[in-house]
């Protein structure tokens, strides 16, 4: 059975004007998850590298986010940023304040080493607490080798990415649409889970999965592996227990 937008039930990969360059609020990308039938929504702020992002103290204080909006359940990441050494750009102390982490691969603080080592550094990141997905794998500008890619998601508990504005906007991801086909073969030979974000810096981005079900259906990808599609086992995925979040 094809998959249709209403399957995918969170948005878990959004930004908002804390980040510097995107133009909603938390409240307003709540409101377009609300219009769009979700029944979750993540907010993932860029990690500090990327000009005009954040500062820690607004993660440190991420718990006093109201955790429902507009009949949404809000949870709370950051889209940490992969550095030359492995490492992101986060420390480790203020992921304990967020729910997940997301590691991203941006040429403001990160050059391309080729498909084997990008690949390695972006492994060693996975080994990171909270880090359970991998944004956007998917560009020419820095390769990976998604066979071994995928078999280290699987052993480090991350999902791995289909992102939907790099398919709306594939001149700045070139090759995208042809590496996400072949990570998708990996990932069903391998039993790898994906996650279907929108990246969206806008609030009517949110849940705006229109390129990624299209693709998604062309190459009959199961539904099985895709986290979006049932939010307990996303919540389980993800280790998900507020009770545990510090606060500030």
């Amino acid at each position: 059975m094809a998959l249709e937008l209403k399957d995918l039930l969170c948005d878990i990969h959004t930004h908002t004007i804390a980040s510097g360059h995107a133009y909603g609020t938390i409240r307003e990308n709540a409101q377009g998850a609300a219009e769009r039938g979700l029944k979750l929504v993540g907010t993932s702020e860029h990690g500090p590298k990327i000009p005009g992002s954040c500062e820690p103290i607004y993660y440190a204080c991420a718990n006093r986010i109201p955790r429902e909006m507009f009949g949404v359940e809000v949870i709370t990441g950051v889209e940490a940023n992969l550095l030359d050494d492995g490492t992101i750009d986060i420390p480790e102390m203020l992921l304990g304040f967020l729910d997940y982490a997301i590691v991203g691969v941006h040429g403001f603080c990160y050059k391309n080493h080729g498909a084997e080592e990008n690949t390695d550094l972006l492994i060693k990141a996975m080994g990171i607490e909270k880090v359970h997905f991998v944004a956007h794998p998917d560009t020419d500008k820095y390769p990976v080798n998604y066979e071994r890619l995928v078999k280290a998601a699987i052993e480090n508990r991350c999902a791995l990415e289909l992102n939907n504005s790099s398919l709306r906007k594939p001149q700045e991801r070139p090759g995208c649409y042809d590496n996400y086909r072949k990570m998708f073969a990996e990932c069903v030979k391998q039993g790898c889970y994906i996650i279907v974000n929108t990246d969206a810096h806008d609030p009517s981005e949110v849940g705006r999965f229109e390129k990624a079900v299209e693709l998604l259906n062309e190459v009959d990808f199961p539904k099985e592996l895709i986290l979006n599609c049932d939010l307990d086992k996303f919540k389980a995925f993800i280790d998900y227990d507020y009770d545990r979040i510090m606060g500030f």
